[in-house]
């Protein structure tokens, strides 16, 4: 997307949030109540404090109850631990609402097959959170690799997350990189090389793992994956070999704040016309029954 959007035709969706821990505060909320195509209605968290301190910078209510939450909303977004997602989004599908998800969609794959069930059953539009593919240049490389013949390919995803900071969490350092670091990368290279048909695993996805990908116009990719590591900023880096010269992607220079309006305006579009878009839950599903795969190889 670039230049000035259009004027939103159609009211705002109205949006509430489940989950009041830093992601929530800084991303979700934030991007729900700047609108004009979302509005942010009410937060609920298990603590009702960190709901009010996430609901109250927007003028938001605070929901005594998920229930309550749910009466109040046209959708829900979720920025809590994967276990609790597949929960509580499970019964806002059941309730005719729209849902916008994390990644991974639950904390197993069984978790995250129920949720999409839920969902189709239900026909309610879903939309996953995988930040990157909502920015103008990642769209722009998967575009232009999607043109390429690919004969193989290397990736990494590494942070520092898990040494400490906001985002060492219990099922961050529980599940490790290939939960949490793995659907974006994987995403990404499904998307930019062909769909991933076979992967293999060796390592410690708390410490370090390597993936090796099978894709279904055979082309083979690698992927390192760590949250574990002391580097500055987070890497993301694709690079894509074949006859052509290498197409390389890499996140150092990306501004994420332009992933936002994006992904606000798909998934307000989305509600309204009905249709959920590509980057849905079962994309989610998809990039989960590939990380079961890992783990089991």
């Amino acid at each position: 997307m670039t230049g000035t959007p259009d004027p939103w035709p159609h009211t705002p969706v109205k949006v509430g949030l489940v989950g009041a821990g830093p992601w929530a505060r800084t991303v979700h909320a934030e991007l729900l109540a700047a609108g004009p195509e979302t509005a942010l209605t009410a937060v609920w968290a298990r603590r009702a404090e960190a709901a009010r301190e996430t609901a109250a910078p927007h003028g938001a209510r605070v929901a005594e109850s998920f229930e309550e939450l749910l009466d109040g909303c046209e959708a829900v977004a979720f920025a809590v631990p994967p276990s609790v997602q597949a929960e509580l989004a499970l019964r806002a599908a059941k309730a005719g609402k729209a849902l916008l998800l994390e990644k991974p969609l639950g904390a197993d794959l069984s978790a995250g097959r129920r949720l999409v069930d839920a969902i189709d059953e239900a026909g309610v539009v879903s939309q996953l959170v995988l930040t990157s593919r909502y920015h103008p240049e990642v769209r722009r490389f998967v575009s232009e690799a999607r043109e390429l013949e690919v004969v193989g390919a290397r990736s990494c995803g590494l942070s520092s997350a898990f040494l400490g900071g906001p985002f060492a969490t219990p099922w961050r350092l529980e599940h490790g990189a290939l939960l949490d670091i793995g659907p974006h990368l994987l995403d990404l290279l499904d998307a930019a090389v062909g769909p991933i048909v076979r992967i293999r695993g060796a390592g410690d996805p708390r410490r370090w793992i390597e993936l090796t990908c099978e894709h279904e116009n055979g082309a083979v990719s690698q992927a390192s994956l760590s949250g574990s590591v002391n580097v500055a900023q987070g890497i993301t880096r694709v690079e894509l070999f074949g006859p052509q010269p290498p197409l390389v992607h890499d996140s150092a220079e990306l501004d994420y704040s332009e992933c936002w309006p994006v992904l606000r305006r798909e998934f307000a579009a989305a509600v309204r016309n009905g249709v959920s878009g590509e980057i849905n839950a079962r994309r989610g599903l998809h990039l989960q029954s590939l990380i079961a795969q890992a783990l089991e190889s």
